[in-house]
């Protein structure tokens, strides 16, 4: 399942939001932040979308799983597209 949530986290950071999760613990430089911006996601499953360049153009984000299943889900979609992108699918 496609989850906005995560997706939107990934895209606002342009970066996995498993390392935001890192990040958001106490003590860390993004304590707080999953209260910030109408609500932000700080766990596995979303990771932004790269052009060839590595342009961040949009992001997934996936839930209805475990959480290790949510991120082997989003990689799986990133993959699928990056080689759409290159031209291997």
């Amino acid at each position: 399942m496609e989850n906005n949530g995560k997706r939107r986290t990934a895209r606002y950071f342009d970066m996995e939001t498993a390392e935001i999760g890192k990040m958001s613990q106490p003590g860390q430089p993004l304590y707080g932040v999953e209260h910030s911006n109408g609500g932000l996601i700080t766990f596995g499953g979303g990771i932004p979308l790269k052009d060839t360049d590595g342009t961040v153009i949009g992001a997934v984000g996936v839930s209805g799983g475990s959480i290790e299943d949510d991120v082997k889900v989003a990689k799986a979609a990133v993959e699928a597209c990056n080689s759409r992108k290159s031209g291997t699918a």
